[in-house]
Protein backbone atom coordinates (compact mmCIF):
# COMPACT_ATOMS: atom_id res chain seq x y z
CA UNK A 1 0.00 0.00 0.00
CA UNK A 2 1.63 3.33 -1.21
CA UNK A 3 2.74 5.33 1.91
CA UNK A 4 1.22 8.46 0.32
CA UNK A 5 -1.96 6.95 0.62
CA UNK A 6 -2.23 5.95 4.42
CA UNK A 7 -0.38 9.63 4.95
CA UNK A 8 -3.60 10.94 2.91
CA UNK A 9 -6.44 9.28 4.81
CA UNK A 10 -4.51 8.26 8.40
CA UNK A 11 -6.81 11.23 9.78
CA UNK A 12 -8.18 11.53 12.95
CA UNK A 13 -12.17 9.60 12.72
CA UNK A 14 -14.98 7.92 14.36
CA UNK A 15 -14.94 3.82 14.59
CA UNK A 16 -18.72 4.34 14.12
CA UNK A 17 -20.25 1.42 16.71
CA UNK A 18 -23.55 4.19 16.38
CA UNK A 19 -24.54 7.29 14.08
CA UNK A 20 -24.12 9.87 15.03
CA UNK A 21 -21.34 9.58 16.84
CA UNK A 22 -21.45 9.89 21.23
CA UNK A 23 -19.75 13.43 20.60
CA UNK A 24 -22.20 14.81 17.99
CA UNK A 25 -25.47 13.93 19.68
CA UNK A 26 -27.65 16.81 20.43
CA UNK A 27 -28.77 16.79 24.11
CA UNK A 28 -30.69 19.99 23.87
CA UNK A 29 -33.55 18.41 22.86
CA UNK A 30 -33.17 14.98 24.98
CA UNK A 31 -35.35 14.70 28.12
CA UNK A 32 -35.83 11.42 30.15
CA UNK A 33 -39.26 11.48 29.41
CA UNK A 34 -39.04 11.14 25.21
CA UNK A 35 -36.34 8.84 26.24
CA UNK A 36 -39.17 6.42 27.97
CA UNK A 37 -41.02 7.45 25.21
CA UNK A 38 -39.00 6.00 22.48
CA UNK A 39 -37.95 3.04 24.81
CA UNK A 40 -41.72 2.12 25.18
CA UNK A 41 -42.39 2.35 20.97
CA UNK A 42 -39.21 0.43 20.00
CA UNK A 43 -40.09 -2.33 22.82
CA UNK A 44 -43.70 -2.68 21.41
CA UNK A 45 -42.37 -2.60 17.82
CA UNK A 46 -39.74 -5.42 18.73
CA UNK A 47 -40.10 -7.58 21.93
CA UNK A 48 -42.64 -10.56 20.90
CA UNK A 49 -40.66 -10.31 17.22
CA UNK A 50 -37.00 -10.21 17.81
CA UNK A 51 -36.86 -9.71 20.96
CA UNK A 52 -34.11 -7.32 23.00
CA UNK A 53 -30.43 -7.34 23.86
CA UNK A 54 -28.58 -6.18 27.40
CA UNK A 55 -25.13 -5.30 27.25
CA UNK A 56 -24.04 -4.87 31.11
CA UNK A 57 -21.08 -2.94 32.17
CA UNK A 58 -18.99 -4.29 35.25
CA UNK A 59 -16.31 -1.87 35.80
CA UNK A 60 -14.01 -3.22 38.03
CA UNK A 61 -10.34 -3.77 37.53
CA UNK A 62 -7.53 -5.24 40.19
CA UNK A 63 -4.86 -3.33 37.81
CA UNK A 64 -4.91 -0.89 35.18
CA UNK A 65 -3.99 -1.36 31.78
CA UNK A 66 -2.28 1.22 29.76
CA UNK A 67 -3.83 0.99 26.36
CA UNK A 68 -7.34 1.02 27.80
CA UNK A 69 -9.87 4.00 27.09
CA UNK A 70 -13.05 2.12 28.66
CA UNK A 71 -15.13 3.27 31.96
CA UNK A 72 -13.95 1.29 34.81
CA UNK A 73 -12.84 1.42 38.55
CA UNK A 74 -9.12 -0.03 39.77
CA UNK A 75 -9.89 -1.73 42.96
CA UNK A 76 -8.81 -5.23 44.38
CA UNK A 77 -11.80 -4.90 46.94
CA UNK A 78 -13.78 -7.12 45.87
CA UNK A 79 -16.81 -6.21 48.40
CA UNK A 80 -17.54 -3.97 45.96
CA UNK A 81 -19.63 -6.99 43.98
CA UNK A 82 -22.80 -7.44 45.98
CA UNK A 83 -23.56 -3.69 45.91
CA UNK A 84 -22.94 -3.24 42.50
CA UNK A 85 -24.76 -6.36 41.57
CA UNK A 86 -27.78 -5.01 43.52
CA UNK A 87 -27.53 -1.91 41.81
CA UNK A 88 -27.84 -3.30 38.33
CA UNK A 89 -30.65 -5.46 39.32
CA UNK A 90 -32.59 -2.37 40.87
CA UNK A 91 -31.99 -0.23 37.31
CA UNK A 92 -33.38 -3.93 35.50
CA UNK A 93 -36.45 -4.24 37.85
CA UNK A 94 -37.09 0.01 37.14
CA UNK A 95 -36.85 -0.61 33.08
CA UNK A 96 -39.13 -3.90 33.34
CA UNK A 97 -41.45 -1.55 35.54
CA UNK A 98 -41.99 1.04 32.69
CA UNK A 99 -41.97 -1.61 29.57
CA UNK A 100 -44.97 -3.30 31.90
CA UNK A 101 -44.73 -6.47 29.69
CA UNK A 102 -42.28 -9.07 30.07
CA UNK A 103 -39.15 -8.59 27.95
CA UNK A 104 -37.68 -11.45 25.92
CA UNK A 105 -34.08 -11.43 25.97
CA UNK A 106 -32.39 -12.17 22.52
CA UNK A 107 -28.43 -11.20 23.92
CA UNK A 108 -26.35 -10.53 26.89
CA UNK A 109 -23.09 -8.66 26.92
CA UNK A 110 -21.11 -8.50 29.83
CA UNK A 111 -18.75 -6.03 29.37
CA UNK A 112 -16.16 -4.28 31.31
CA UNK A 113 -14.08 -3.68 33.05
CA UNK A 114 -13.43 -6.92 34.10
CA UNK A 115 -16.83 -9.45 34.20
CA UNK A 116 -14.71 -12.03 35.43
CA UNK A 117 -13.40 -10.00 38.17
CA UNK A 118 -17.15 -11.06 39.50
CA UNK A 119 -17.04 -14.44 41.62
CA UNK A 120 -19.43 -16.94 39.74
CA UNK A 121 -22.18 -16.66 42.69
CA UNK A 122 -22.67 -12.88 42.16
CA UNK A 123 -22.76 -13.66 38.18
CA UNK A 124 -25.24 -16.14 39.04
CA UNK A 125 -27.61 -13.81 41.17
CA UNK A 126 -27.09 -11.11 38.67
CA UNK A 127 -28.33 -13.66 35.36
CA UNK A 128 -30.70 -15.36 37.64
CA UNK A 129 -31.88 -11.54 38.57
CA UNK A 130 -32.20 -10.25 35.33
CA UNK A 131 -34.66 -13.64 34.45
CA UNK A 132 -36.79 -12.89 37.55
CA UNK A 133 -38.50 -10.09 34.95
CA UNK A 134 -37.70 -11.72 31.27
CA UNK A 135 -37.34 -14.92 29.56
CA UNK A 136 -34.89 -16.14 27.00
CA UNK A 137 -35.57 -16.13 23.46
CA UNK A 138 -35.16 -19.23 21.34
CA UNK A 139 -32.31 -18.40 19.89
CA UNK A 140 -30.54 -16.19 22.31
CA UNK A 141 -27.13 -15.50 22.48
CA UNK A 142 -25.00 -15.12 25.77
CA UNK A 143 -21.42 -13.93 25.56
CA UNK A 144 -18.97 -12.19 27.92
CA UNK A 145 -15.14 -10.83 28.27
CA UNK A 146 -12.92 -13.03 30.37
CA UNK A 147 -9.35 -11.73 31.31
CA UNK A 148 -6.85 -15.15 30.98
CA UNK A 149 -5.20 -14.11 33.91
CA UNK A 150 -8.19 -14.35 36.48
CA UNK A 151 -10.99 -16.14 34.33
CA UNK A 152 -11.63 -19.86 36.25
CA UNK A 153 -12.76 -23.00 35.29
CA UNK A 154 -15.70 -22.29 37.50
CA UNK A 155 -16.48 -19.12 36.25
CA UNK A 156 -16.41 -20.78 32.36
CA UNK A 157 -19.20 -23.79 33.77
CA UNK A 158 -20.95 -21.22 35.37
CA UNK A 159 -21.42 -18.84 32.85
CA UNK A 160 -21.94 -22.03 30.30
CA UNK A 161 -24.54 -23.11 32.49
CA UNK A 162 -26.52 -19.73 32.68
CA UNK A 163 -26.77 -20.54 28.95
CA UNK A 164 -23.67 -18.25 27.43
CA UNK A 165 -21.97 -19.96 24.76
CA UNK A 166 -19.81 -17.49 23.21
CA UNK A 167 -16.63 -15.54 25.17
CA UNK A 168 -14.05 -13.07 24.68
CA UNK A 169 -10.26 -13.27 25.89
CA UNK A 170 -8.53 -9.97 25.81
CA UNK A 171 -5.05 -11.06 24.50
CA UNK A 172 -3.42 -8.08 23.15
CA UNK A 173 -0.05 -9.28 22.00
CA UNK A 174 2.48 -11.88 23.82
CA UNK A 175 5.46 -9.60 23.63
CA UNK A 176 7.20 -9.50 27.48
CA UNK A 177 8.13 -6.04 26.43
CA UNK A 178 4.70 -4.92 24.82
CA UNK A 179 3.21 -6.54 28.03
CA UNK A 180 5.01 -4.68 30.36
CA UNK A 181 4.71 -0.91 28.23
CA UNK A 182 0.60 -1.33 28.74
CA UNK A 183 0.79 -3.33 31.87
CA UNK A 184 -0.66 -6.31 30.89
CA UNK A 185 1.33 -9.22 31.74
CA UNK A 186 -0.39 -12.69 30.86
CA UNK A 187 1.47 -15.57 29.83
CA UNK A 188 0.73 -17.65 26.91
CA UNK A 189 0.11 -20.42 28.92
CA UNK A 190 -2.82 -18.73 30.63
CA UNK A 191 -4.82 -18.16 27.44
CA UNK A 192 -4.22 -21.08 26.66
CA UNK A 193 -5.22 -22.97 29.67
CA UNK A 194 -8.48 -20.66 29.62
CA UNK A 195 -8.96 -21.48 25.74
CA UNK A 196 -9.07 -25.15 26.32
CA UNK A 197 -11.40 -24.93 29.18
CA UNK A 198 -13.49 -23.66 27.00
CA UNK A 199 -13.42 -25.82 23.88
CA UNK A 200 -13.67 -28.57 26.71
CA UNK A 201 -16.99 -27.30 28.41
CA UNK A 202 -18.48 -26.79 25.08
CA UNK A 203 -18.60 -22.84 24.30
CA UNK A 204 -19.32 -22.94 20.58
CA UNK A 205 -17.35 -19.59 19.82
CA UNK A 206 -14.41 -18.80 21.24
CA UNK A 207 -12.61 -14.47 20.06
CA UNK A 208 -9.07 -14.12 21.12
CA UNK A 209 -8.77 -9.66 21.43
CA UNK A 210 -5.55 -8.78 19.39
CA UNK A 211 -4.26 -5.04 19.02
CA UNK A 212 -2.21 -3.83 16.67
CA UNK A 213 -0.12 -0.48 16.75
CA UNK A 214 0.43 -0.84 20.78
CA UNK A 215 4.12 0.39 22.19
CA UNK A 216 7.36 -0.95 21.18
CA UNK A 217 5.28 -3.89 19.25
CA UNK A 218 7.23 -5.32 16.27
CA UNK A 219 6.41 -7.39 13.26
CA UNK A 220 8.24 -10.31 14.85
CA UNK A 221 5.50 -9.69 17.78
CA UNK A 222 2.98 -9.32 16.01
CA UNK A 223 4.14 -12.51 13.88
CA UNK A 224 4.62 -14.36 17.20
CA UNK A 225 1.48 -13.49 18.73
CA UNK A 226 -1.01 -14.60 15.25
CA UNK A 227 1.31 -17.64 15.68
CA UNK A 228 0.44 -18.46 18.84
CA UNK A 229 -2.92 -17.53 18.40
CA UNK A 230 -3.93 -19.86 14.77
CA UNK A 231 -2.04 -22.38 17.11
CA UNK A 232 -5.31 -22.23 19.71
CA UNK A 233 -7.49 -22.16 16.46
CA UNK A 234 -10.17 -19.56 18.08
CA UNK A 235 -13.10 -19.25 15.91
CA UNK A 236 -13.29 -15.69 15.99
CA UNK A 237 -10.27 -12.66 16.59
CA UNK A 238 -10.72 -9.06 16.81
CA UNK A 239 -8.01 -7.56 15.35
CA UNK A 240 -7.80 -4.06 16.37
CA UNK A 241 -5.75 -0.90 15.82
CA UNK A 242 -4.56 0.51 18.94
CA UNK A 243 -6.45 3.99 19.72
CA UNK A 244 -4.02 6.46 21.24
CA UNK A 245 -6.83 8.68 23.24
CA UNK A 246 -4.40 9.88 26.20
CA UNK A 247 -6.42 13.25 26.56
CA UNK A 248 -10.10 10.99 27.99
CA UNK A 249 -10.46 11.96 31.20
CA UNK A 250 -9.48 8.42 33.62
CA UNK A 251 -7.73 7.09 30.59
CA UNK A 252 -5.18 4.59 31.57
CA UNK A 253 -2.75 4.92 28.77
CA UNK A 254 0.35 6.12 30.57
CA UNK A 255 3.70 4.83 31.31
CA UNK A 256 5.32 5.36 27.48
CA UNK A 257 5.62 8.09 25.12
CA UNK A 258 4.55 8.78 21.71
CA UNK A 259 7.84 8.48 20.22
CA UNK A 260 7.32 3.99 21.01
CA UNK A 261 3.95 4.24 19.75
CA UNK A 262 4.30 2.36 15.80
CA UNK A 263 2.74 4.92 13.53
CA UNK A 264 1.75 5.46 9.36
CA UNK A 265 3.24 3.07 7.65
CA UNK A 266 5.04 0.89 10.10
CA UNK A 267 1.51 1.08 11.81
CA UNK A 268 0.04 -0.27 8.89
CA UNK A 269 2.39 -3.16 8.04
CA UNK A 270 2.01 -4.91 11.29
CA UNK A 271 -1.48 -5.12 10.08
CA UNK A 272 -0.90 -5.95 6.77
CA UNK A 273 1.35 -9.07 7.98
CA UNK A 274 -0.89 -9.71 10.54
CA UNK A 275 -4.25 -10.15 8.16
CA UNK A 276 -1.96 -12.12 5.67
CA UNK A 277 -1.11 -14.77 8.61
CA UNK A 278 -5.02 -14.93 9.49
CA UNK A 279 -6.03 -15.22 5.60
CA UNK A 280 -3.21 -17.88 5.47
CA UNK A 281 -4.96 -19.76 8.37
CA UNK A 282 -8.51 -19.68 6.70
CA UNK A 283 -9.43 -16.74 8.85
CA UNK A 284 -11.89 -14.33 6.78
CA UNK A 285 -12.17 -10.44 7.48
CA UNK A 286 -15.81 -9.62 8.67
CA UNK A 287 -16.72 -5.74 8.62
CA UNK A 288 -13.63 -3.83 10.49
CA UNK A 289 -11.30 -5.40 12.45
CA UNK A 290 -12.50 -8.70 12.51
CA UNK A 291 -11.65 -11.98 11.54
CA UNK A 292 -13.84 -15.71 11.38
CA UNK A 293 -13.48 -19.38 10.77
CA UNK A 294 -16.30 -20.32 8.04
CA UNK A 295 -17.93 -22.38 10.96
CA UNK A 296 -18.72 -18.93 13.42
CA UNK A 297 -21.93 -17.41 13.38
CA UNK A 298 -20.29 -14.07 12.70
CA UNK A 299 -18.99 -15.44 9.73
CA UNK A 300 -22.31 -17.25 8.94
CA UNK A 301 -24.09 -13.60 9.77
CA UNK A 302 -21.75 -11.70 7.48
CA UNK A 303 -22.26 -14.35 4.52
CA UNK A 304 -26.03 -14.01 4.67
CA UNK A 305 -26.23 -9.90 5.07
CA UNK A 306 -27.27 -10.31 8.98
CA UNK A 307 -24.23 -9.04 10.51
CA UNK A 308 -24.72 -5.99 13.07
CA UNK A 309 -22.75 -3.23 14.78
CA UNK A 310 -24.11 -1.58 17.44
CA UNK A 311 -22.51 -0.26 21.07
CA UNK A 312 -21.67 -3.70 21.48
CA UNK A 313 -19.43 -4.29 18.83
CA UNK A 314 -20.17 -6.54 15.74
CA UNK A 315 -23.22 -9.10 16.17
CA UNK A 316 -24.70 -11.80 14.42
CA UNK A 317 -27.99 -10.83 15.08
CA UNK A 318 -29.98 -7.30 15.06
CA UNK A 319 -32.30 -6.31 17.70
CA UNK A 320 -33.84 -2.98 17.50
CA UNK A 321 -33.73 -2.37 21.17
CA UNK A 322 -30.53 -2.80 23.56
CA UNK A 323 -30.91 -1.55 26.86
CA UNK A 324 -27.48 -0.64 28.69
CA UNK A 325 -27.48 -1.33 32.51
CA UNK A 326 -24.32 -0.52 35.20
CA UNK A 327 -22.28 2.63 35.09
CA UNK A 328 -21.45 4.71 32.04
CA UNK A 329 -23.22 2.36 29.52
CA UNK A 330 -25.49 3.63 26.77
CA UNK A 331 -28.99 2.37 25.59
CA UNK A 332 -29.99 2.15 22.08
CA UNK A 333 -33.55 2.33 21.36
CA UNK A 334 -33.26 2.88 17.64
CA UNK A 335 -34.78 5.91 17.61
CA UNK A 336 -32.77 7.47 20.43
CA UNK A 337 -29.98 6.72 22.42
CA UNK A 338 -28.65 7.07 26.21
CA UNK A 339 -25.97 7.06 28.34
CA UNK A 340 -25.64 6.45 32.25
CA UNK A 341 -24.14 8.88 34.43
CA UNK A 342 -20.21 7.49 34.70
CA UNK A 343 -19.48 8.19 38.23
CA UNK A 344 -20.30 4.59 40.29
CA UNK A 345 -21.60 6.71 43.22
CA UNK A 346 -23.77 9.10 41.55
CA UNK A 347 -25.03 5.76 39.76
CA UNK A 348 -25.86 4.24 43.67
CA UNK A 349 -27.44 7.79 44.27
CA UNK A 350 -29.57 8.16 41.50
CA UNK A 351 -31.25 4.28 41.96
CA UNK A 352 -31.54 4.80 45.41
CA UNK A 353 -33.87 7.66 44.57
CA UNK A 354 -35.73 5.11 42.21
CA UNK A 355 -34.62 7.19 39.20
CA UNK A 356 -32.98 5.67 36.00
CA UNK A 357 -29.55 6.92 35.79
CA UNK A 358 -29.86 8.38 32.40
CA UNK A 359 -27.23 11.98 32.13
CA UNK A 360 -27.42 12.20 28.66
CA UNK A 361 -28.91 11.77 25.07
CA UNK A 362 -29.81 12.02 21.46
CA UNK A 363 -32.94 11.51 19.11
CA UNK A 364 -32.50 10.55 16.18
CA UNK A 365 -33.55 12.61 13.37
CA UNK A 366 -34.94 11.33 10.11
CA UNK A 367 -31.61 12.15 8.17
CA UNK A 368 -29.84 10.00 11.21
CA UNK A 369 -31.70 7.24 10.68
CA UNK A 370 -31.14 7.25 6.93
CA UNK A 371 -27.31 8.01 7.52
CA UNK A 372 -27.45 5.64 9.70
CA UNK A 373 -28.07 2.30 7.38
CA UNK A 374 -25.74 3.71 5.25
CA UNK A 375 -22.93 3.66 7.90
CA UNK A 376 -24.15 0.27 8.83
CA UNK A 377 -24.01 -1.12 5.50
CA UNK A 378 -20.73 -0.15 4.83
CA UNK A 379 -19.34 -0.90 8.36
CA UNK A 380 -21.38 -4.49 8.49
CA UNK A 381 -21.83 -5.17 4.16
CA UNK A 382 -18.70 -3.02 2.54
CA UNK A 383 -21.85 -1.55 0.16
CA UNK A 384 -24.78 0.34 0.82
CA UNK A 385 -27.21 1.77 -1.64
CA UNK A 386 -30.00 4.05 -2.27
CA UNK A 387 -32.17 2.26 -5.07
CA UNK A 388 -34.66 2.28 -2.57
CA UNK A 389 -35.85 6.03 -2.36
CA UNK A 390 -36.27 6.19 1.05
CA UNK A 391 -32.55 5.66 1.65
CA UNK A 392 -31.85 8.81 -0.51
CA UNK A 393 -31.46 11.98 1.12
CA UNK A 394 -30.30 15.37 -0.81
CA UNK A 395 -26.77 15.45 0.07
CA UNK A 396 -25.89 12.54 -1.82
CA UNK A 397 -24.47 14.12 -4.98
CA UNK A 398 -22.39 16.19 -2.50
CA UNK A 399 -20.99 12.85 -0.81
CA UNK A 400 -20.52 11.45 -4.43
CA UNK A 401 -18.04 14.41 -5.01
CA UNK A 402 -16.00 13.71 -2.25
CA UNK A 403 -15.99 9.70 -2.76
CA UNK A 404 -14.93 10.43 -6.47
CA UNK A 405 -11.38 10.89 -4.76
CA UNK A 406 -11.64 7.92 -3.46
CA UNK A 407 -12.80 5.83 -6.12
CA UNK A 408 -9.64 7.30 -7.74
CA UNK A 409 -7.27 5.96 -4.76
CA UNK A 410 -9.15 2.76 -5.54
CA UNK A 411 -10.66 2.58 -2.86
CA UNK A 412 -14.36 2.35 -3.57
CA UNK A 413 -16.32 1.35 -6.93
CA UNK A 414 -19.34 4.00 -7.10
CA UNK A 415 -22.33 2.14 -8.92
CA UNK A 416 -25.49 4.06 -10.33
CA UNK A 417 -27.51 4.40 -7.40
CA UNK A 418 -24.80 2.79 -4.46
CA UNK A 419 -21.31 2.27 -3.79
CA UNK A 420 -18.80 -0.96 -2.81
CA UNK A 421 -15.96 -1.13 -1.06
CA UNK A 422 -13.17 -2.52 -2.65
CA UNK A 423 -10.25 -4.85 -0.43
CA UNK A 424 -8.11 -2.08 -1.35
CA UNK A 425 -10.52 0.12 0.57
CA UNK A 426 -11.42 -2.37 3.84
CA UNK A 427 -8.63 -0.87 5.64
CA UNK A 428 -9.96 2.16 5.21
CA UNK A 429 -13.80 1.77 5.99
CA UNK A 430 -13.71 4.59 8.61
CA UNK A 431 -12.65 6.92 6.30
CA UNK A 432 -15.34 6.26 3.73
CA UNK A 433 -17.72 6.25 6.64
CA UNK A 434 -16.67 9.72 7.35
CA UNK A 435 -17.79 10.79 3.68
CA UNK A 436 -21.51 10.05 4.83
CA UNK A 437 -21.57 11.50 8.38
CA UNK A 438 -22.98 15.25 8.48
CA UNK A 439 -22.96 16.35 11.29
CA UNK A 440 -19.05 15.52 11.83
CA UNK A 441 -18.61 17.40 7.96
CA UNK A 442 -21.04 20.29 9.67
CA UNK A 443 -18.78 20.70 12.55
CA UNK A 444 -15.59 19.66 12.44
CA UNK A 445 -14.54 19.31 16.06
CA UNK A 446 -12.28 21.88 17.67
CA UNK A 447 -10.15 19.74 20.07
CA UNK A 448 -9.19 15.85 19.99
CA UNK A 449 -12.13 13.86 19.72
CA UNK A 450 -10.98 10.25 18.12
CA UNK A 451 -8.13 8.31 17.24
CA UNK A 452 -6.56 8.04 13.83
CA UNK A 453 -8.04 5.95 11.63
CA UNK A 454 -5.42 3.88 10.14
Amino acid sequence: MKNSILQKYNVPGPRYTSYPTVPYWDESDFTYQNWIETLKKSFVESNSKEGISLYIHLPFCESMCTFCGCNKRITKNHDVENPYIEAVLKEWAIYCNILEEKPIIKEIHLGGGTPTFFSTKNLEDLINGIFCYAEKAIDYDFSFEGHPNNTTRAHLLKLYELGFRRVSFGVQDYSPKVQKAIHREQPFHNVAKVTFWAKEIGYTSIGHDIIFGLPFQEIDDVIDTIEKTNSLQPDRLAFYSYAHVPWIKGNGQRGFNDEDIPKDEVKRMLYEVGKDLLFENEYYEIGMDHFALKTDTLYKAFESGKLHRNFMGYSSSKTQLMIGLGVSSISDSWYSFAQNVKELEEYYKLLEEDKLPVFRGHLLTEEDLIVRKHILNLMCQFETSWKDKANYFEDIPEILIQLKEMENDGLVIIEKEGIKVTNAGKPFVRNICMAFDLRLKRKAPETKLFSMTI
